[in-house]
């Protein structure tokens, strides 16, 4: 009895149980399950109204507390090698499982032309390198916090962090211990908005089962089921075999301990909004230093998105099928690294189902297509997002164990001296 009231108990045996019953009210009410919209609105709002603030402060604190580290620039290069790396595994692996299983198939064009739209041709374009990086350089901090530009507030954020660990001694730790207490501050906040989260996540999944009704979905079917398939086989054997190799925590604990920020991150399909909870579940759980969790996590839940990644793969090589077109080997170059950079660069892009056009037009397939996905886009979206953080997680894991290996090597080389 004591063991049941413990695990009803857990909020992210609360979140899963919403979104079940979430779910079965969405499917029997259909469109009037809208009603519950607001309940998912308000759960979003309070999360991004902290996030932002959370992630600023975050990556100050992390930046500066790697700073002074002869290790830094070291985890920098590591964290960003295994974001590209990850994310181009995992087009691989959906453009692998694509070609194995055709989702795209066995629909009939007639059957679904009804639905195609030309209006996204325009919406495609990536920007260019260079439009990119000056992209990312704020020219008012400011501003870029009020537009909530990730990007730039993460440059910023990175470089006054490596400026205050510079500072001497005793002006640094009175700042550092300043910033780590908002840090804190702002992470309680979250947890306390967090008991509303089973009453937001039934909102939100009501509402998204409701307005896309199950028809949407039996045309997709095949593609939603592989698309699964993949996200489940990166998350649950490519991440753990990857902790389960580089560092000495065991892959069975870190799937265990990735429960609840997976759960949270299903339901409200935002890497930032999980954030807080990703952050407490890697340093209290999996023994990650605050000062690797403040660098590695505000920065995978901006740029590192093999869910994405996944999802550009597989949609590409559905309407290539759909569509009756032999991909060349320079297609499948082109979906590799458009994927690649759509995901790693997902933040200064409006939209991931803008993304996609970006892919397609990239291996000339015909993006007429799309609108048969973006009445589903939200459940993709939630699926792919349970993914991105458990990459973030597995970063920073591996990342602070070679720290940790490094600092061990470093010590017994002194003392040997």
């Amino acid at each position: 009895m004591l063991k049941n009231k413990s695990l009803l108990s857990n909020i992210g045996v609360q979140v899963v149980i919403a979104m079940i019953v979430g779910t079965a009210v969405g499917a029997y009410m259909g469109q009037d399950a809208a009603m519950f919209s607001p309940l998912g609105t308000i759960f979003i709002n309070l999360i991004k109204m902290l996030v932002i603030p959370l992630v600023a402060v975050a990556l100050i604190s992390g930046a500066a507390g790697l700073g002074n580290s002869q290790s830094a620039g070291k985890v920098g290069a590591v964290t960003l090698g295994y974001f590209a790396l990850t994310s181009a595994l995992a087009v691989a692996l959906a453009l692998v499982m694509g070609e194995v299983f055709q989702p795209g198939n066995g629909i009939e064009l007639s059957a679904v032309e009804g639905m195609f739209s030309s209006e996204y041709a325009s919406k495609g374009e990536l920007p260019t390198f260079w439009a990119t990086v000056t992209g990312m350089i704020p020219t008012n901090v400011f501003q870029s916090l009020n537009d909530a530009n990730i990007l730039q507030i993460l440059v910023f954020c990175l470089f006054f962090g490596i400026a205050i660990s510079k500072q001497e001694k005793s002006r640094r730790e009175p700042i550092m211990n300043g910033v780590n207490c908002i840090v804190d501050a702002m992470v309680w906040m979250i947890n306390k908005v967090m008991i509303i989260a089973p009453i937001g996540v039934f909102g939100l999944m009501a509402e998204a089962v409701g307005t896309f009704g199950f028809g949407a979905l039996m045309i997709v079917f095949k593609l939603f089921v592989v698309y699964v398939a993949a996200i489940l086989i990166f998350g649950f054997v490519a991440y753990p075999l990857m902790i389960q190799l580089f560092t000495k925590t065991s892959a069975k604990k870190f799937l265990g301990a990735m429960k609840k920020p997976q759960a949270v991150a299903l339901s409200t399909a935002s890497s930032m909004a999980t954030l807080p909870v990703t952050m407490e579940t890697c340093e209290k759980e999996l023994g990650v230093r605050n000062s690797t969790a403040s660098f590695v996590l505000p920065l995978g839940a901006t740029i590192n998105m093999s869910g994405n990644a996944i999802y550009y793969g597989l949609v590409a090589v559905f309407f290539a099928q759909l569509f009756n077109i032999d991909l060349s080997l320079g297609a499948y170059i082109a979906i590799i690294v458009t994927s690649t950079l759509g995901a790693v660069g997902q933040a200064g892009v409006p939209g991931p189902s803008f993304l996609v056009v970006a892919v397609l037009l990239a291996a000339g397939i015909p993006i007429e297509g799309l609108p048969l996905l973006f009445a589903l886009d939200r459940i993709f979206d939630m699926i792919r997002t349970a993914l991105n953080i458990t990459g973030d997680a597995a970063c920073a894991v591996i990342v602070d164990a070679l720290i940790k290996d490094q600092e061990a090597e470093m010590e017994y080389e002194d003392q040997q001296a």
